[in-house]
């Protein structure tokens, strides 16, 4: 068992800090599952209502095992969805709304991401919800937020990127030959969005201990990526010069070594003295146009070329270690081999293992804090396609397996 983590229930010892907040998701690909997520590994019970047949269109997106599609072996799809239920169901039909709403009028958070006027037209909005369920907490995540000019348009993981102007700042720390336009590595600003979702659910949650009435919450994508830079925001709102333009004057930044790169971030003159300590004292620093602090962003471009020169013959955990040691402040850009093979994340048991019945056993991430009271679980991994449809609809709600095969057959399940 990995450090500080429930694997099983039959050996859960401690209550988790959500035991007994039931949560139902009607939501797809990355943003509105992770933040189910990060709820389901602090103990609420997560119900994911899917498609009939097809399911989260997650199940559809690589990797793959074998790199061979198929929709109960992505391993997206399993890193956002462990520790919940799944269940299929066709809100577009009348029981397929009357089911909805028997869920929803038991559980404590509703989180979706689907169009506003879709929600509205289906009578499953906020305001119609709420009568059946005045402690519903309805965390909805959109491109765009529930009201603005803006509010219906669709939009992909690209799109709410670059409306947001973090593709522009990332944009500035690549090499000029890097193909345009770009964004962050997968989905990463949709966990963005996710991660701002749980965040302000946990908050209502919080506040409905007191006033014992739920809310709506409006998680707007392109706002939580533009949250991620509000430094850059607030200095072009107020002088219309971003902090970006400065970068093309800073002495270290992203260096290329013979094994991969660093990054250096020289906040003051002692980090400058140990950047030179860390490349050898070389003659060309002794010149006296370097002794103001000043003149190493108006000379950045010719100093990083020396930079640039001496890294490049070295690795990058070697610069990483010595950089420390003389305090010039400068990280690796790591690999993902470089985590597996962690020993700082494998003293604290980052990386569980976990049994799947299409993937088999393998290596899953677990969460990035440690709770000394109630941990952290992983009772059971992704599940299969409507999986618990028994489980919830029959034993739960008191449908027949009769009337299962029925809706079954009709496509309501």
């Amino acid at each position: 068992m990995a450090r500080g983590y429930v694997i099983k229930r039959k050996e859960q010892t401690s209550k988790t800090a959500l035991a007994g907040v039931k949560v139902l998701e009607y939501a797809q690909l990355a943003a509105g599952p992770y933040c189910t997520k990060l709820l389901a590994d602090l103990g609420a019970e997560v119900i994911k209502i899917e498609p009939p047949r097809v399911g989260d269109e997650a199940r559809r997106r690589e990797p793959f095992l074998n790199d061979i599609p198929h929709p109960e072996r992505s391993g997206f799809f399993f890193y956002l969805n462990t520790n919940k239920l799944s269940i299929t169901l066709n809100i577009n039909t009348t029981t397929g709304r009357k089911i909805f709403k028997e869920l929803v009028k038991e559980c404590d958070i509703l989180v979706e991401d689907n169009p506003p006027r879709a929600m509205k037209d289906l009578s499953l909005d906020y305001a119609s919800l709420q009568i059946i369920n005045p402690r519903l907490i309805m965390t909805s995540i959109t491109p765009f937020g529930q009201y603005g000019p803006y509010r219906d348009y669709k939009a992909y993981h690209l799109n709410t990127y670059h409306g947001s102007g973090v593709a522009k700042i990332l944009a500035s720390i690549l090499p000029e030959e890097t193909p345009m336009p770009t964004k962050g590595p997968g989905f990463l600003g949709e966990y963005d969005g996710g991660l701002n979702a749980s965040t302000a659910t946990m908050a209502a949650l919080y506040t409905r201990l007191f006033t014992g009435r739920g809310q709506h919450i409006d998680i707007s994508k392109q706002e939580s990526l533009i949250a991620t830079e509000r430094v850059e925001i607030d200095m072009f709102g107020n002088n219309e010069r971003g902090s970006t333009v400065w970068l093309q004057y800073m002495a270290g930044g992203l260096q290329r070594c013979k094994d991969g790169y660093v990054m250096i971030t020289l906040g003051g003159k002692h980090h400058w003295d140990g950047l030179i300590k860390l490349l050898g004292n070389p003659d060309w620093a002794q010149d006296e146009k370097y002794e103001e602090e000043i003149n190493t962003y108006l000379h950045a471009q010719e100093i990083n070329k020396h930079i640039a020169e001496w890294m490049i013959n070295q690795t990058k955990e070697e610069v990483y270690h010595r950089a420390q040691a003389l305090n010039c402040p400068a990280g690796m850009v790591t690999t993902v081999e470089d985590l597996v093979a962690s020993e700082q994340l494998k003293a604290r048991g980052f990386f569980a293992d976990v049994e799947h019945p299409e993937l088999g056993k393998f290596k899953c991430p677990t969460a990035s804090y440690r709770f000394s009271k109630t941990p952290m679980r992983l009772d059971h991994p992704a599940p299969l396609l409507g999986e618990h449809n028994e489980e919830i609809l029959i034993k739960r709600l008191g449908y027949t397996p009769e009337e299962l095969a029925q809706m079954r057959g009709a496509g309501i399940i």
